[in-house]
C-alpha cells in the first residue's frame, strides 16, 4: 500500500482545497421590457415584469 513519505505542508493543502472554493459570478441578462441587469427567471425590481406580462406595480411608478 502507498504511504506518503513526507507529511503534505498546511500551505499544500490549503492550496489545493482554495482552487475548488471560487465562488462564481451570477449571470445577468437584460430585462426585455425596461433593460435592467436582472438573475435569469426573476421578475425585474424595477418595471415588475417577467417573460412580458405584468407582475406587480413597483413602488416607484405607483
Amino acid at each position: 500500500m502507498a504511504v506518503p513519505k513526507f507529511n503534505t505542508s498546511k500551505t499544500r493543502t490549503r492550496r489545493r482545497r482554495s482552487a475548488n472554493m471560487k465562488m462564481t459570478v451570477p449571470n445577468l441578462m437584460a430585462c426585455a421590457n425596461c433593460g435592467n441587469k436582472i438573475l435569469m427567471h426573476r421578475v425585474c425590481p424595477k418595471c415588475g415584469f417577467y417573460r412580458g406580462k405584468q407582475v406587480f406595480e413597483p413602488e416607484s411608478m405607483a
